[in-house]
């Protein structure tokens, strides 16, 4: 935007000129003085009080209102029309203040009252020519505006329609437009109500030209401190309703920026909690360490909704975003806080404030990422927070991986992973790890996906929601991220978690197909059988029409051998425990299921890892031993690769995918 002639004073009048529409105006000016008699300053104001106030108000379908207001000009002001034609096919026209010497009278001039006058009356009679409704039904008049201007603003109507398939279809059509002037898009942009944002930014190849720009957030001097800043955030929000992990970490977090802070006014890092120096290695940053601590509680947090509405009011939006601008070299913090986002997106009521703080364009933008992670917290987010296109809810740790863009495509069912110990939503479904060297000509780069489910089986199987779940689990307690809680990691606990966070995505409502590696496939079994007992959940169970177990522990599994023998220096894990090789519980649980699925008539198929697998660097041990991989109905398949790899297939054409592709057609189509 240009400056004004008079660096004292702005007077510039933002004009969506060519499209007949105002779109914003801002008129600031000089203060009036307040030297002299006061009935000079008196007459000043009543001068004032005579200036022409005007202003246009143009709703476009009660999302977009223009305005213009001139007041409180001391001198007058000249209209640059030079300025006007040379921004015909641009943004703004520019209202430019005169000098002192050469505008010395009060009011504003005849010809500026004339122009403005001329510009609201044309967008007024454009607006009511397209956005009027027409008693009967012929299309709008567009005598006032140009041939190529009309596509967009019928667009802009079409948008704000009664009918949620006229909207979705008109989102549809502006997120393939390429073709367009920066003006074109920055209007669409700035007449977007939060509906119409959201939906565009959930369009695969949209142009992100469409999103405005977050706010420009505060200046920040040289005292402030984003470990401060988190600090009181943290200590401001409730300690109700927070279990025993969230009670933890959020004095953890406390405790360690206190005392990062004491040190860095001592000059010396502290860090751990015990007062111990600190040393600063060349991969690792303490501030870094300190901000993941805090991210970790108020994701915590945000899993209660009125813990959600404090971090909100208490400026949580503008303080993740700060951070979020300023970690761009760390994707593991931007993660953090996406995945913070998407819990407070599960609050309708937030919407607003999420959109008004400027996330819309930033999720836009992390959609696009080529990191499956980075897209799919973004996904998570945006679909939240998307009501007109769905009424599922992703709480934190179930994730889509496709369809991650609105799709006109039916869903027909739905493909369920769940990992296994150690595994995660997204690491444990990648393709196999190649360890030949590759030619760096070689087209193969581009053959190797972090996640196959969402490569692959999205391409192979349309019509399929494929969705992704994540919990924490750890081989050892040394290493949880919260001690004092070690019951939530029981298995009973955490498919109990699952199955309402399920529910609560939609699962149930259309077939089911669970995909599930080691430990994930007792959950999977545990799941079912909670399910079959809630009279809640009885469409997840008359819905589930198949379950594949890769290297699942049936009966137990020699890793927890391993681990009670080394107690002393692992001390194992109550996930580890659970898997004790012909564990009495674990027996339990196989026979129960095995009579659950015969009734349901469920199908069921088998993979067997037959490698051993390397555990460190100086133990191979062969994890799940094919026996233990046998639940005794339904196709074994034993695959010539270790525990890790079993669910890993090395390309398309590898047994593992071409056997699972086959058991997913089986299932959903009937076929033999």
């Amino acid at each position: 935007m240009r400056k004004c002639l008079d660096p004292a004073v702005v007077a510039v009048i933002g004009v969506r000129y060519n499209m007949s529409l105002v779109a914003y105006c801002l008129v600031c000016c000089r203060k009036i003085s307040t030297s002299g008699t006061a009935s000079r300053r008196e007459q000043n104001w009543k001068n004032i009080r005579n200036i022409t106030k005007i202003t246009g108000s143009l709703f476009l379908g009660g999302c977009m209102f223009v305005t213009y207001q001139t007041h409180s000009l001391r001198r007058s002001v000249t209209l640059d029309t030079q300025a006007v034609k040379q921004e015909k096919l641009k943004s703004y026209i520019y209202v430019y203040s005169g000098s002192a010497e050469q505008n010395d009278l009060q009011g504003i001039t005849n010809k500026v009252r004339k122009e403005l006058h001329k510009t609201v009356r044309k967008a007024l009679e454009a607006s009511v020519s397209f956005f009027k409704t027409s008693p009967n039904g012929e299309k709008c008049r567009t005598s006032n505006v140009e041939d190529h201007e009309v596509p967009l603003w019928l667009l802009l109507k079409s948008i704000q329609s009664s009918h949620r398939v006229i909207r979705s279809e008109a989102i549809q059509t502006l997120a393939g437009i390429h073709h367009w002037h920066d003006y074109q898009y920055r209007t669409v942009a700035q007449a977007c109500d939060r509906r119409t944002a959201v939906g565009l930014a959930r369009c695969e190849d949209v142009d992100l030209r469409f999103f405005l720009p977050p706010p420009t957030l505060p200046k920040i001097n040289d005292n402030y401190s984003i470990e401060e800043e988190l600090r009181q955030l943290i200590s401001s929000l409730p300690k109700t309703e927070l279990d025993q992990c969230g009670k933890y970490l959020a004095s953890l977090a406390l405790r360690e920026s206190s005392q990062s802070l004491a040190a860095q006014r001592r000059g010396l890092w502290c860090f751990g909690g015990n007062g111990l120096p600190y040393a600063e290695s060349l991969s690792s940053v303490p501030s870094e360490k300190l901000e993941i601590i805090s991210l970790h509680a108020l994701l915590k947090h945000s899993e209660i909704p009125s813990h959600s509405d404090k971090i909100v009011s208490n400026g949580g939006l503008q303080l993740l975003q700060r951070i979020y601008l300023l970690r761009m070299d760390s994707q593991k913090i931007q993660r953090s806080i996406v995945r913070i986002i998407g819990n407070l997106a599960l609050n309708e009521h937030l919407h607003t404030d999420i959109v008004d703080s400027g996330w819309i364009s930033i999720l836009a933008e992390v959609m696009k990422s080529p990191y499956v992670i980075q897209s799919s917290h973004a996904a998570r987010a945006l679909a939240n927070m998307d009501r007109d296109s769905a009424h599922e809810k992703y709480p934190d740790g179930v994730y889509v991986l496709h369809p991650q863009y609105r799709t006109s495509q039916p869903i027909k069912a739905d493909v369920l992973f769940v990992h296994g110990l150690l595994g995660a939503a997204f690491k444990t479904w990648r393709q196999q790890d190649r360890n030949e060297p590759l030619d760096e000509s070689s087209a193969q780069h581009d053959d190797y996906t972090d996640c196959w489910p969402k490569a692959w089986l999205a391409a192979d199987c349309p019509g399929l929601r494929v969705i992704s779940v994540e919990y924490d689990t750890q081989l050892s307690e040394w290493k949880s991220k919260c001690p004092e809680d070690s019951n939530r990691k029981s298995m009973a606990y955490r498919s109990d978690e699952l199955l309402q966070k399920l529910k609560a995505a939609g699962v149930g409502e259309r077939p089911i197909i669970w995909l599930s590696h080691s430990m994930g496939g007792l959950l999977v079994k545990k799941i079912l059988l909670i399910a079959s007992k809630d009279q809640d959940m009885q469409d997840i169970v008359k819905n589930t029409q198949g379950v594949a177990f890769y290297s699942v522990p049936h009966f137990g599994s020699r890793l927890a051998e391993y681990s009670v023998n080394a107690r002393l220096f692992l001390f194992p894990s109550v996930e580890v425990k659970e898997l004790s090789k012909d564990s009495p519980a674990l027996k339990e649980l196989n026979n129960e299921f095995l009579q659950f699925a015969k009734t349901k008539d469920i199908k069921i198929i088998n993979f067997a890892e037959t490698l051993p697998t390397r555990i460190g660097s100086m133990m191979k041990l062969h994890v799940v031993p094919v026996e233990s991989a046998d639940i005794g109905i339904g196709d074994l398949i034993p695959v010539e690769v270790n525990h890790l790899n079993i669910c890993k297939p090395k390309n398309k054409d590898s047994i593992i995918y071409r056997q699972t592709l086959q058991f997913i057609d089986r299932t959903f189509t009937g076929k033999k």
